[in-house]
């Protein structure tokens, strides 16, 4: 199935940050600037969505430096953060891409998610999210929170799509030479 696209429904996949692509845990320097950790796979995971014309999104809690910067290198094509009300922040995030629910995916963790994960056409969640999450959303996945998680999403969405890893992978391979596309 050489050539082989993703022809899903989804056009827009949004991800939670704080236990999803990062573990959850809080670092802060002296200075009060927050660091987080994020896996290396889910930079893939972003290259992969884009690769079949999927947008991609972050809608966050919260504010970060270490997170602007990730989300920059990562091509984001929506970066929403600080955002306390996160119904308020999916409702926008709809209109001015233009989607309906039923268009949009979302990745969340923890009950502050709930909202958006209620709406949407197809939610995940990490392994590791709280139960409520778990027991709501259309499928946990495997993979832990901040180890990866995106990776799986995007891969499970792709094949939900009708397509085998080889052709999922397969823009990507072409695009590959001597250096990583995304670090």
């Amino acid at each position: 199935m050489s050539g082989a696209i993703y022809r899903g429904p989804v056009r827009l996949v949004l991800f939670d940050v704080d236990g999803v692509l990062t573990d959850g845990s809080l670092h802060v320097t002296a200075d009060g600037e927050f660091m987080k950790s994020f896996h290396a796979r889910d930079g893939v995971a972003f290259a992969l969505l884009r690769a079949h014309g999927i947008r991609t999104g972050i809608l966050s809690g919260k504010h970060s430096g270490a997170l602007a910067w990730r989300a920059a290198r990562l091509g984001v094509d929506v970066l929403v953060t600080g955002c306390d009300d996160k119904a308020a922040g999916y409702a926008d995030i709809k209109a001015r891409q233009r989607l309906g629910d039923h268009e949009i995916a979302y990745v969340g963790d923890d009950v502050n998610d709930l909202a958006v994960i209620e709406r949407v056409g197809l939610s995940y969640a990490p392994a590791d999210a709280h139960r409520l999450v778990r027991s709501r959303v259309d499928r946990v996945m495997d993979t832990a929170g901040g180890h990866g998680v995106a990776r799986e999403v995007a891969e499970h969405l792709l094949a939900e799509g009708g397509l085998s890893l080889d052709d999922a992978y397969r823009p990507l391979f072409e695009q590959w030479s001597d250096h990583d596309v995304v670090q």
